[in-house]
């Protein structure tokens, strides 16, 4: 619409008017159409073998082709009386407690060294990326080739004039979960520290400038001026690292000890595998499976407060 008004002269100006509205328009929905299979699939891939893990552990289900009867709450006290799931859950813990401080912060050493950008740098990237690209398979049958009785580590112990600390570390209750450990710790740390530099690569220059000329070391820099900045992304880094070590470490069991010797290294992931695979006792599987559930919830919190931010 225009108006027209009088200008000096006794001609007229024309003056564009403000835009009609436009009637009936309404927000474009197009991005919660595109968000429907996503949704379907998050429900039924899941949310549905979630549900369905609670549900098996109230069963008693003595195999895929036996008859099933509710159980309630008798599969919790029979695995809370079992000494074998005891011994699991302190495997476990120890396998938590010392695999997780020494991966996380062995890879920010070693990320915060490639961060630095020191010549070779990129070659170093690659090295740390390689045992990423290993399959668990080929990782378990390079620490077998080392760890076994005629391996290469008695074989070093030997040439050094060692031969008295030679062991079957894998056969032995007192190295077997030591060993699955360190394979924890070698095929995690490298992948962890690439992730790490990738972050520290983001951090202003200007912080660590700033830091030694005031004074500060290498050492002081990494630990009080880019750590602080990267803690959030320590703390997601560490919570991930937290869930793969706690249900990932099965296969590791599975490969190389079977759980034993007798259960020296069974874990509780490797648990819910033996008694659902080999026992064919799917009600106690899966009710192990939801106490490791709920201890990953309970794991992820502690974590996420730990390495919240403070400002």
């Amino acid at each position: 619409m225009t108006t027209l008004t009088p200008a000096p002269g006794d001609t007229t100006v024309r003056r564009p008017g403000p835009p009609a509205p436009t009637a009936g328009r309404r927000p474009r929905q197009g991005g919660t159409v595109l968000a429907v299979p996503a949704l379907v699939w998050y429900l039924v891939f899941m949310v549905g073998p979630m549900i369905a893990i609670f549900v098996v552990a109230a069963l008693h289900w003595p195999g895929m082709l036996q008859p099933v009867s509710f159980a309630g709450l008798g599969n919790v006290r029979t695995v809370l009386d079992d000494p074998v799931f005891w011994d699991a859950v302190r495997n476990t813990a120890v396998q938590l407690a010392v695999a997780l401080p020494v991966m996380i912060v062995c890879a920010y050493m070693l990320g915060y060294y490639v961060a630095q950008k020191p010549p070779g740098h990129r070659v170093v990237r690659y090295l740390l990326f390689i045992p990423g690209l290993i399959s668990t398979p080929a990782k378990a049958m390079v620490f077998y080739a080392a760890l076994s009785p005629d391996g290469l580590a008695n074989g070093a112990l030997e040439s050094a004039g060692l031969g008295s600390l030679t062991d079957a570390w894998l056969a032995s209750p007192s190295t077997a979960l030591a060993c699955l450990i360190a394979l924890d710790i070698w095929a995690g740390i490298g992948f962890t520290a690439v992730l790490f530099a990738a972050r520290l690569g983001s951090v202003p220059d200007e912080l660590g400038e700033a830091a030694q000329l005031d004074g500060a070391g290498h050492w002081r820099t990494m630990w009080r001026v880019h750590f602080p900045v990267i803690r959030d992304y320590v703390g997601v880094v560490t919570m991930l690292q937290f869930l793969w070590t706690l249900f990932g470490s099965a296969q590791h069991v599975l490969l190389l000890t079977q759980g034993g010797p007798g259960t020296s290294s069974t874990t509780l992931s490797f648990l819910v595998y033996q008694k659902a695979f080999i026992a064919a006792d799917l009600g106690y599987s899966q009710t192990v499976g939801v106490l490791l559930f709920l201890a990953g919830l309970a794991g992820l919190l502690t974590i996420r407060r730990v390495f919240r931010q403070n400002h």
